[in-house]
């Protein structure tokens, strides 16, 4: 056999034991890394919101500023109000001779003119300490001021020498032109050694509405009394409930525009006579700790539920199963009925 035929062989011979090679099975070892413990991802931080409104805040410090609680009139002589939309919270009782009266919450908006403010009554007693506010006023009673200062309540009473805060217009008569500043009532309880600085527990809030519970409500019409019917509709675009006063449009005279509301809400709760005023007027007592039915409406929803509120705390609201009914992002007003009053919705 020659070199050449001898050199070919060996090459074939190798080759064959280089195919047979690669049809062997080779194990194959992965390295894995122990797991010491889970990949933690950092949640993103929340943004302060404001606990009366839960719309977001510029600061925590911003939302530690105190609640300042103003009593409003609400008799034909004081509209249009100033400052009633700026307010994030606001309650809507009946006073002497049907005629309603509110008590404005300011605390994310803090607005130079307010009003018009008149006097306490005895809601405001329960009102106040559940917000921890600063309480505004003009005169009372003299069973409403018993109350006041046995409830130790903070107050700025133009009727008891605090004069800087409040103006007088001339534009209406006397007493339904005493008009105050908000940031100046503030200062003023800064100068009279009040804190000015409290944490408080604010409402329930939640972007989105719970499940559709009905079909729309369009309107809400809440019989105070025969001498004041409020209507709120709602305003699809905006998400918020428009204010009609006795047949007439309710404005904000701040503003020039109708009153809105994101969520309205109906408290209905036990109205009981405390005293009767020289004209035989009833006043009463509306007890708002404890607990009672309630209705809010957000978003064109209706929510049947209960209101439970304690001595500190403003309301909460339960449905029938438990759960918490929330609110939505905005502000608020409280329409706060007898239990015989029946609401028309449509």
């Amino acid at each position: 056999m020659t070199r050449r035929v001898l050199a070919a062989s060996l090459v074939l011979a190798l080759a064959a034991v280089g195919i047979a090679g690669c049809k062997r099975d080779v194990d194959v070892v992965a390295s894995w890394p122990e797991a010491v413990s889970e990949r933690a991802v950092a949640k993103p931080v929340e943004p302060p919101k404001w606990p009366l409104n839960g719309l977001e805040a510029p600061s925590e410090e911003a939302i530690v500023q105190r609640v300042v609680s103003v009593k409003i009139e609400n008799s034909a002589e004081a509209r249009p109000q100033t400052g009633l939309q700026s307010a994030d919270v606001v309650y809507e009782t009946v006073t002497e001779g049907g005629v309603t009266r509110f008590n404005a919450l300011y605390h994310s908006q803090v607005p130079e003119n307010v009003g018009p403010i008149r006097s306490a009554r005895n809601s405001d007693t329960y009102i106040v300490p559940q917000y921890h506010a600063l309480f505004v006023f003009s005169g009372a009673s003299p069973e409403v001021s018993a109350l006041i200062k046995s409830a130790g309540l903070e107050n700025l009473s133009e009727d008891a020498g605090v004069s800087k805060p409040f103006t007088r217009s001339r534009k209406r008569s006397s007493p339904h032109n005493l008009y105050g500043d908000v940031p100046e009532f503030r200062a003023e309880a800064e100068r009279r050694g009040m804190p000015t600085t409290l944490s408080i527990t604010g409402l329930a809030f939640d972007r989105r509405p719970s499940a559709e519970t009905t079909p729309t409500i369009t309107q809400v019409t809440v019989p105070f009394s025969s001498a004041n019917t409020v209507v709120w509709t709602y305003d699809p675009e905006t998400r918020s409930y428009l204010r009609v006063n006795n047949g007439r449009v309710f404005t904000d005279e701040a503003t020039g525009e109708q009153v809105r509301a994101t969520n309205v809400v109906v408290m209905w709760v036990q109205y009981k006579a405390a005293a009767r005023d020289v004209v035989g007027s009833t006043t009463y007592d509306i007890t708002l700790v404890g607990s009672g039915r309630a209705t809010v409406f957000r978003d064109g929803q209706r929510y049947d539920c209960t209101w439970e509120a304690t001595a500190d705390a403003p309301p909460v609201f339960k449905a029938e199963d438990g759960t918490q009914v929330r609110l939505a992002q905005g502000n608020t007003w409280m329409q706060v009925v007898d239990t015989d009053v029946n609401i028309a919705m449509q």
